[in-house]
């Protein structure tokens, strides 16, 4: 509903990984060059970690859209719990063989056979582990032992290693000491900075044909920083919302007010408590009825959905009547 308010070509705030939207932003960049490092040198690991929502995902989407595919053959794996033979046929799987064996051996054959004519075709293979911190240890040493085939001197497989933080946990362990030794370089892919949250936020604007309506006020931009830490997928749930809220409250320059307006409602969904009484929406929170400063509290905010939602209605109704009869709201 708000795209066609505010004149909008798409939502700019998906949370669903799109690399149309990549922002190459100081830290996205660097990591970026970590990967585009680890294709040159063609051998070893390469390991990018990031917190849930830093853009991992976006970043290796952009990679594999970037990168020429006559010259490298990819295999992106977003991996579940998956343990040392299903990983080996997943990554067969992911390089489009058929008639894949059952068991782990005969499967390592055939895809050592794979990769070889890959290389010889002069394409790269490459596998990319997304979601890397739930492997097991000993799916991990599956993954080195697919580094060590040769042809000659050279790896013909490449192999990059994308997860959370707790990944670095997993690395440490004493059994995969062959496998840090092959890490040529790592990665950590942090939150951005204020300014390039507020960049960030532009260009995903601009990317919808946006013409400077809704206007985000500086006081905006810094709330949208304080409340998401500059955490992209945050900064889309939060602008997303604000949009939407924009769109009921007919407003067209965001202020920093509206901001916390917005974020104070997400923290009471996700029933984060404040001031050391429990969010509203909490589930399995009764409150007794001496604690007046509580229940005035939830009243208060049962109050402010209800009149969101009676916003929400009014404004689907115009939209309707818009589309019906242009002249109907004129003559109201």
């Amino acid at each position: 509903m708000y795209t066609e308010f505010y004149g909008l070509t798409s939502e700019p705030f998906l949370l669903t990984p799109d690399p149309s939207f990549y922002f190459d932003s100081s830290v996205h960049s660097q990591a970026m060059a970590h990967l585009l490092y680890g294709l040159q040198r063609g051998e070893g690991f390469i390991v990018v970690t990031g917190e849930v929502g830093a853009g991992k995902t976006t970043i290796v989407q952009h990679l594999c859209d970037t990168i020429d595919r006559s010259r490298v053959a990819a295999a992106h794996i977003v991996t579940t719990l998956l343990n040392g033979a299903e990983l080996i046929r997943m990554v067969c799987s992911a390089f489009e063989m058929r008639d894949i064996p059952h068991a782990k051996e005969d499967a390592l054959i055939r895809l050592r056979a794979h990769l070889e004519a890959l290389y010889r075709q002069g394409r790269k293979p490459l596998v990319i582990i997304d979601e890397a911190q739930n492997l097991s240890p000993a799916a991990l040493e599956e993954l080195r032992m697919l580094s060590n085939f040769q042809i000659g001197n050279q790896a013909p497989c490449q192999i990059f290693l994308v997860g959370q933080p707790q990944f670095r946990e997993t690395m440490a362990n004493p059994n995969l000491d062959q496998l840090r030794q092959r890490v040529i370089a790592a990665y950590h892919l942090g939150p951005l900075e204020r300014d390039d949250c507020a960049e960030y936020l532009m260009h995903r604007m601009r990317l919808v044909n946006w013409k400077n309506d809704p206007e985000f006020s500086p006081e905006s931009i810094d709330a949208v920083f304080t409340h998401t830490g500059g955490v992209p997928r945050r900064i889309n749930t939060l602008c997303s919302r604000l949009l939407l809220m924009g769109f009921l409250d007919d407003l067209h320059v965001f202020s920093g007010d509206d901001v916390e307006r917005v974020a104070e409602d997400l923290r009471e969904e996700q029933g984060v408590r404040r001031n050391g009484l429990p969010a509203p929406m909490e589930e399995n929170n009764y409150l007794s009825v001496e604690d007046d400063t509580n229940l005035w509290r939830r009243q208060d905010y049962l109050h402010a959905r209800l009149d969101e939602h009676d916003r929400a209605i009014r404004h689907i109704f115009k939209s309707l009547a818009r589309m019906i009869d242009p002249e109907w709201l004129s003559r109201k």
